[in-house]
């Protein structure tokens, strides 16, 4: 590969963050921000034409136009959240490229709603936010260690959340149809090492051992929530298979019925491969006469065996399954236990102690795997690390000692659902903080990356904890105010707000509905018993992960805080709530309600549910919030008109305030600013709130409802 081009992102390899000289250190991180961002650009200069930009690739992702400024916008929302910019650079950028997919299903991406703006117009913005970062960079002083409420951690973050795009957006390039790609720079072209048959695999004994996981908040490189904290694993003795499964094994899997036998693979492997109607792994490409191409990052080539066989993890695991009945020995995938005892087994150190990449990583060898024989480590094994990502039998969670970063609340905590397996050891395309030993990413086990598999034999069961039980110190209070039980004989606060839409909304239509500020869900879910369709949307993916878990199966688990380390353990179910057949007519997405996407559109009743006090700019939702009604729509407002400058700006305050010397509380500003396009239903009514913090501490609040009709 020539590297012309892209040398700068191999070295650093990552950036130290706890020692040397400040200036040296902020200008190391300025160059680190800019060999990130314009790695990015190239890989995106792939792109043939406007029309690879707007094709999806993968029916479960956005198209590439939207990764294209998603990296971008995240800089600033992260920017904008830590309050070190005041200003947005394009509101409407930063809300139609802010949120992702992360797929509950095979089939639940909606592109109904999305006008992608045009490419040129994307990479001007994409210029602007690098030119507001290199001048916070001009102007912040940096001092060692750089912490996690930093500026500089928080630009760390937007770098190192790039580079996991640089990796994920070369999955879906690769999914293109290859007329719509070039490498006019010849900087991604394939390795042309590409021997017809590997060495046979064989089984090497890797002995037991105290396995210890998790790293403390004083590390020196740059971390996502999930790796700090301590968790110690003593690990029994198993064999390892010296190779990772190259397309060659893969192939005995396959010519033997892999795909065709229900019995090697799990109940959710089976569904999914007979709904994709699988026959071989993605980038495989089948052949007339029974013989196989392969589907390189931009090109199709002839089979290259000897590369590592890619697959999901239902597929690694149905050949697991196979292998094992073949043998007679109990093969199966490793946990991440497993894997990190390999990977101490083998010495292979940590990334400041390399003398040299150990491995197929960083983009040092080539735009592809190579054959898995090519990287030796340690005691006999090859690829401990890189080429491609290897499969773990561990749904990701967090260690005893985990906490949130109050500006990326929703990196981890979505995934901690036992649905999302962890992957380890990087592959080709991963940098930066991808390939340091405490780095932890999972996906969905339908998820395709770069990604292979090497299998083990080991007679020790599986431990899977079950993590389901929510544990967030901000969520499970929610938890407990909507599904759990009553205190000093306050009625359940979002059954009772939910009573007071529907009794406004008899005689009306009774068709969609909007719950902004939904939470854990409670009251979007009473709405759905009278209305066909509701959505439930709240600024927390933390909050609303509670009601997908609710929506997808009936039920959701937390722990309560008693006193000190004591807990209790609960298990709430809509069937006992009566709601069990509203689970179909509810949704819930993460939206902002200062920045909220035009496609909230159309709803007969928002309820608004204390979240106007929460936001910082709610003048800007009110300002729309007619258009987002239909004809004689109901809007309800729920406010304890609690404002506080740490979350809105005085000058957005709806009220509370004096004008010309004048108290203005808050619902005379509503109806001063309401006057001309909505009408008063009724009078105010106050409604009781409790929310439990542990048995005996509690916060009691008085909010006001109000409800407003659309006047046409």
């Amino acid at each position: 590969m020539d590297h012309t081009a892209t040398k700068e992102l191999a070295r650093p390899l990552t950036v130290q963050l706890n020692q040397g000289d400040p200036e040296a250190k902020r200008e190391e991180i300025r160059r680190y921000f800019h060999e990130t961002y314009d790695a990015y650009e190239l890989l995106f200069e792939t792109l043939a034409s406007d029309e690879a930009y707007y094709r999806r690739a993968d029916p479960l992702r956005h198209p590439l136009i939207f990764y294209y400024g998603h990296t971008a916008t995240f800089f600033m929302n992260k920017l904008l959240l830590g309050k070190f910019v005041d200003a947005r650079i394009n509101p409407q950028f930063e809300s139609t490229f802010a949120i992702g997919v992360d797929e509950m299903s095979w089939d639940d991406l909606n592109e109904a709603h999305y006008d992608w703006p045009a490419v040129e117009e994307v990479a001007a913005y994409r210029d602007q936010v690098r030119a507001q970062i290199d001048q916070l960079i001009d102007n912040t002083p940096l001092s060692l260690p750089v912490q996690w409420d930093s500026l500089y951690w928080v630009i760390m973050m937007g770098i190192e959340h790039e580079r996991i795009h640089l990796e994920t957006s070369s999955v879906l390039i690769r999914q293109l149809p290859t007329e719509l790609l070039h490498d006019e720079r010849g900087l991604w072209a394939p390795s042309s090492e590409r021997q017809s048959e590997p060495p046979s695999n064989e089984l090497v004994e890797v002995s037991g051992g105290l396995v210890q996981q998790g790293k403390s908040k004083d590390d020196g490189l740059y971390g996502w929530d999930n790796e700090y904290g301590r968790y110690e694993t003593d690990v029994a003795a198993f064999k390892a298979s010296k190779y990772l499964v190259s397309n060659h094994e893969f192939l005995e899997f396959i010519d033997d019925g892999g795909y065709t036998t229900e019995s090697y693979w799990t109940p959710e492997g089976w569904a999914w491969a007979q709904y994709q109607n699988a026959r071989c792994p993605l980038f495989w490409i089948p052949q007339d006469n029974g013989s196989y191409r392969f589907r390189t990052m931009l090109e199709e080539i002839d089979m290259p065996w000897s590369w590592p066989a890619e697959t999901n993890y239902l597929e690694a695991k149905a050949f697991c399954a196979w292998k094992a009945e073949k043998t007679g020995e109990t093969v199966r995938l490793p946990t991440e236990e497993e894997w990190y005892r390999l990977l101490d087994y083998t010495e292979t150190p940590d990334v400041l102690a390399w003398e040299k990449t150990p491995g197929n990583l960083n983009l040092e060898d080539a735009a592809s795997s190579v054959p898995v024989d090519k990287y030796a480590f340690g005691k006999g094994f090859y690829d401990v690390l890189g080429n491609v990502w290897q499969h773990t039998e561990t749904p990701i969670r967090g260690f005893p000692g985990f906490e949130v970063h109050p500006l990326y609340d929703d990196f981890s905590t979505p995934t901690f659902d036992t649905k999302h397996n962890l992957i380890k050891g990087g592959s080709w395309i991963s940098t930066g903080n991808e390939i340091i030993r405490d780095s932890r990413y999972a996906f969905r086990r339908h998820f395709y990356q770069h990604a292979g598999f090497r299998y083990i034999a080991s007679d020790a069961p599986v431990t899977i904890p079950d993590d389901s039980y929510e544990t967030d110190p901000e969520v499970v209070p929610y938890c407990e105010l909507h599904y759990g039980a009553e205190y000093f004989g306050v009625e359940n606060y979002p059954e009772k707000l939910a009573q007071i839409a529907l009794n406004h909304a008899q005689g009306r239509s009774r068709k969609t509905a909007l719950n902004v500020g939904c939470k854990t869900g409670r009251t979007a879910f009473e709405l759905a018993v009278e209305y066909e369709n509701v959505t439930g949307v709240d600024f927390t993916a933390r909050m609303i992960r509670i009601g997908v878990d609710l929506k997808d199966k009936g039920y959701t688990q937390y722990i309560l805080p008693e006193e000190g380390d004591i807990v209790s353990f609960h298990q709430k179910n809509l069937q006992e709530l009566g709601l069990d057949g509203a689970r179909e007519r509810v949704d819930f997405m993460q939206s902002d309600l200062s920045n909220m996407k035009d496609l909230f559109t159309g709803y007969d009743l928002i309820l608004v549910d204390t979240s106007l006090e929460n936001a910082y700019n709610p003048g800007k939702f009110l300002d729309s919030v007619r258009d987002r009604l239909n004809p004689n729509g109901l809007l309800i407002i729920a406010s304890d008109y609690d404002w506080n400058e740490s979350k809105t700006e005085r000058a957005h305050w709806l009220g509370g305030v004096k004008v010309n010397g004048e108290n203005t509380p808050t619902l005379d500003a509503l109806r001063t600013r309401f006057a001309a396009d909505f009408k008063q239903v009724g009078a105010p009514v106050d409604i009781q709130q409790v929310i439990r913090r542990t048995n005996r501490s509690f916060q009691h609040n008085t909010v006001q409802v109000t409800v407003w009709e659309r006047v046409d």
